[in-house]
């Protein structure tokens, strides 16, 4: 099959979709108000509350949730072919992604910000605000530890992808300054010295490899672990516009700018899809997901189409920066249609490699000995990329192989191939610390609401002990995790885990449609709702019986027990009070009747 099949659909569909059923959401369901102040107006205070030009947000949005699950689950998920995963990526992000985190969005920035926790606390009851804080404090850390790791895996023992990474933390503050105090309001010029810096990063990456710096930038696994949860620490402690925004902003630049260049490749190139549309791992035994396409495509796919990460982002960060209600179209569900985009370019990456080339990268070299299969370019790639690229699993590498390979078929390019592919290392790490540094700070967000209630300062946001004290907790227990796993047991508990979230969030949403008085319209979210929670009960029990238990990971198979526990919990708590509002007709509390309304 061509590739440029796959991109003419998704670009078709992804432009109706936001054109009409989006615009449907906005204007009939949620109704959203552009004359209402926003929380980051009422509530300003140059920390977490601060008005953002939308394009700005949307960038800040897009690089928060667009982390490793675009660019990494489709990849391991192209095991079982091409198509399952394309399917699920397109019709997952229009009908279910998309609608979760422009939801979510809205029923925080009407709450002043407030979390999914305290949402579902104040729109559901008591009980399943606690039940949801239990869910999302373990969830936020099995997600963020599944997205860390896969930059620990694509970073170890590489001096070039070190430095260019690294070089992008004093590249963003450089850029925050410059907006905020050298050239207040000049984004423009800010981008461009952004983005200048960050190529000579990539440029001077080979002189830095064969340097004497080199040395003191190759790091084990172990100690690349420590690096990434002490830069979510800190990432999580700065005002926002030091670190986080700049340097979401600024990756959002390249992660559109990449996502297109290569979208202009495949049109150039018109690779084919070497990977057949289904292979013989969709009944399961597969080296790379064990399980059978169904339910393990749509855990492994857990970003890209759709993911409960996304729920914390659109209650977190992203709520107390929007400047006008209707702009929650454009970052809510624009956003999340651009991630479904580039999982459709990183799932045509990976399975434009030969499938044995695919199988040798991904899987440890005992594994693949096992398969029979024998590679053919492998040799010839790690040659042209500078790098040893075999048996490093994650998917970061072969998608950052897949891509240099497409570009390098490209005239007068074939000979910048190791460039290519550190640029695209970069490109990958910086979507997935953005992701990290955002998720951080959500959870000392959660951390700050959970403490508040035993002990009054911590709720608030600007007390310095509380913010320092909850941030290393997050960035430890994560980074634990990371420190002592591995991508066959950390990403299937990230994605069980972000899906169950997905179906939480889903519920809550219900719950906000069927509060706001339209009742008829809460099958929006409670299609795909019914639909996550049944895939991702279920997986998650395959996950304990066939892939935990059997390697003794017991601490993963209380974490995903108590997860599973809390969201039937939640489920059950929701079709109560749904039955006693809709078919027992018992009055209920409107939808954000207790927040300020205030018109500008």
């Amino acid at each position: 099959m061509s590739a440029i099949a796959l991109v003419v659909a998704a670009v078709a569909l992804y432009a109706l979709a936001y054109r009409f059923y989006g615009a449907f959401i906005a204007s009939k369901v949620l109704i959203t108000d552009p004359h209402r102040k926003t929380p980051a107006y009422r509530l300003e205070n140059g920390y977490d509350y601060v008005p953002t030009n939308r394009w700005v947000l949307f960038g800040h949005q897009f690089a928060a949730i667009a982390g490793a699950g675009p660019l990494v689950g489709p990849v391991l998920a192209a095991q079982f072919g091409y198509l399952p995963g394309a399917l699920w990526i397109l019709i997952g992000a229009v009908l279910a992604g998309a609608v979760h985190d422009m939801v979510i969005l809205f029923a925080s920035v009407r709450h002043n910000g407030l979390s999914l926790i305290e949402i579902a606390k104040k729109e559901i009851g008591t009980f399943s605000g606690i039940l949801t804080a239990i869910a999302v404090i373990f969830i936020i850390i099995t997600a963020l530890a599944g997205l860390a790791l896969v930059v620990v895996n694509a970073l170890f023992k590489s001096p070039w992808g070190t430095f260019t990474v690294g070089a992008t933390i004093p590249i963003a503050i450089l850029m925050g300054a410059y907006m905020k105090w050298f050239r207040p309001g000049k984004v423009m010029e800010a981008t461009i010295i952004g983005v200048a810096l960050l190529i000579i990063s990539v440029v001077v990456g080979p002189f830095i490899q064969h340097s004497s710096f080199a040395s003191a930038l190759t790091f084990s696994k172990k100690q690349m672990t420590v690096i990434i949860a002490t830069y979510g620490f800190i990432a999580a402690v700065l005002p926002v516009w030091i670190l986080l925004v700049p340097r979401d902003y600024l990756s959002t630049y390249m992660k559109l700018g990449v996502m297109l260049l290569l979208a202009i490749g495949v049109i150039i190139v018109s690779p084919t899809l070497k990977m057949p549309a289904l292979t013989q791992f969709i009944h399961g035994g597969g080296p790379i997901v064990p399980g059978k396409v169904w339910p393990f495509v749509f855990i492994t796919i857990a970003c890209g189409a759709l993911s409960g990460f996304h729920a914390l982002v659109s209650s977190g960060t992203t709520p107390k920066m929007i400047e006008n209600e209707k702009d929650i179209l454009l970052i809510g569900y624009g956003a999340m249609l651009a991630e479904g985009f580039v999982a459709i370019m990183a799932l045509i990456a990976a399975t434009s490699l030969i499938p044995a080339d695919y199988f040798a990268i991904n899987v440890p070299p005992a594994v693949f000995a096992k398969l029979g299969m024998h590679p053919v370019d492998l040799a010839n790639l790690s040659a042209m990329v500078g790098e040893n690229v075999a048996g490093r699993p994650g998917g970061a590498v072969s998608l950052a192989v897949g891509m240099a390979f497409i570009f390098s078929k490209i005239p007068w390019l074939d000979s910048l191939m190791s460039y290519m592919y550190h640029f695209i290392i970069l490109f990958e790490a910086m979507f997935i610390l953005t992701t990290v540094d955002a998720g951080t700070r959500v959870g000392r967000y959660l951390l700050q609401e959970a403490f508040g209630g035993i002990y009054a300062p911590f709720k608030d946001k600007n007390w310095w002990p509380g913010i320092i004290i909850t941030s290393a907790l997050i960035s430890f227990t994560w980074g634990y995790l990371v420190y002592g796993g591995d991508i066959s047991t950390i990403w299937p508990l990230f994605g069980t885990s972000n899906q169950l979230l997905a179906s939480l969030a889903l519920a809550i949403g219900t719950t906000v449609i069927i509060k706001l008085g339209r009742a008829q319209y809460a099958w929006i979210t409670f299609i795909p709702f019914a639909f996550v929670s049944v895939t991702t009960l279920y997986a998650s029990y395959l996950n304990i019986v066939g892939n935990f238990l059997p390697k003794g990971k017991i601490l993963l198979v209380v974490l995903t027990i108590m997860i599973m526990l809390t969201a039937i919990g939640i489920i059950v708590d929701s079709f109560i009070k749904w039955y006693n509002w809709l078919i027992k007709k018992e009055s209920y509390q409107p939808f954000a009747a207790d927040v300020e309304i205030e018109k500008t």
